[in-house]
């Protein structure tokens, strides 16, 4: 297979990783998987693709990628908890920052074509952009796991500069769907569903009503295609531009369940952001990318997978 059809998945036992990895190989492409099962899970691995559970600093992930010799790089592979960030700055940089930088200098080395960054919209541009942020708004993290993937993105046009990459930055709104862990921070869709079904009760930080936008998992896999194709390098918010309140989330999942446990709250999270939206108009006319799967189709699915996974498993 030519060289333009391999891919290297870091991240591929995770929630948005392993659906990447599922697509590229329903369309042809070649796929290696790093991902060293800190969150991602075996079974979430495609049994098509090379698997090498390795982590994305070690000199082993630098070595899958120079015999490899992909001509992709997509990165997913990542810390993703704000609060840990917050607690340890220097573990996130560690992983975020130096894990990346590890991968890249691979890449720059067996002349990888371009490579895909999974980056953050929710956590980009801070309290104070205008709402639905767009790219061109200033990018203005509050938190360490925010800082790091800015920092990852300014890395990857020197990688540009220095060695012709082509990065594609994709900022994520708040991703859910199929396989989203249920244990993590940011999974607020997959909490809820996993304490409903439990016939436990969730509970929800603050007042409920701070606002996020919920992109569905199918929507981002998509985006992710679209920007193996695209030809130049780009920045694009991968979002809905709506806001949904935490509280509404939680109505329409404990009416999909059939759950009786009504609200419960809990303190505010300390320096938790109150608002966010992304505007995705940029990868509208540049990627021919948008959202299909409305909020209620999306939480359907996902509560289905869910329900499917606890039916197996009883």
């Amino acid at each position: 297979m030519s060289k333009n059809r391999r891919v290297v998945v870091t991240g591929g036992a995770g929630f948005i990783g392993s659906h990447v990895a599922d697509a590229l190989l329903a369309a042809g492409y070649e796929v290696a998987i790093i991902d060293n099962l800190s969150s991602g899970r075996r079974e979430h691995v495609n049994p098509q693709a090379q698997f090498y559970p390795v982590d994305i600093k070690s000199p082993e992930a630098y070595d899958v990628i120079c015999q490899w010799q992909p001509g992709a790089l997509i990165h997913h592979a990542a810390q993703m908890s704000v609060r840990l960030s917050v607690a340890d700055p220097l573990f996130d940089a560690r992983e975020n920052i130096l894990g990346s930088l590890n991968l890249f200098e691979a890449a720059a080395k067996a002349t990888v074509k371009r490579i895909i960054f999974a980056s953050t919209g929710g956590a980009m541009y801070g309290d104070e952009a205008p709402l639905p942020a767009r790219e061109d708004d200033r990018a203005k993290p509050e938190c360490p796991y925010g800082i790091a993937k800015l920092a990852v993105e300014h890395y990857l046009h020197f990688y540009q500069r220095e060695y012709g990459i082509i990065p594609v930055c994709l900022r994520y709104a708040n991703v859910y769907g199929p396989r989203q862990n249920g244990l993590g921070e940011a999974g607020v869709v997959a909490i809820f569903i996993e304490k409903f079904l439990a016939d436990e009760q969730p509970i929800i930080n603050g007042d409920g009503l701070q606002t996020r936008d919920f992109v569905y998992v199918g929507d981002v896999v998509a985006a992710n295609l679209l920007a193996l194709a695209y030809p130049q390098t780009g920045t694009f918010n991968i979002g809905t531009g709506q806001e949904t309140d935490i509280l509404t989330i939680y109505r329409q999942l404990q009416e999909i369940t059939g759950s009786h446990r009504n609200p419960v709250h809990g303190p505010a999270k300390p320096g938790e952001q109150r608002r966010s939206a992304l505007d995705s108009s940029l990868a509208r006319r540049l990627l021919g990318w948008q959202p299909q799967i409305s909020l209620a189709e999306g939480l359907s699915r996902t509560v289905r997978a869910f329900q499917a996974l606890a039916a197996k498993a009883a």
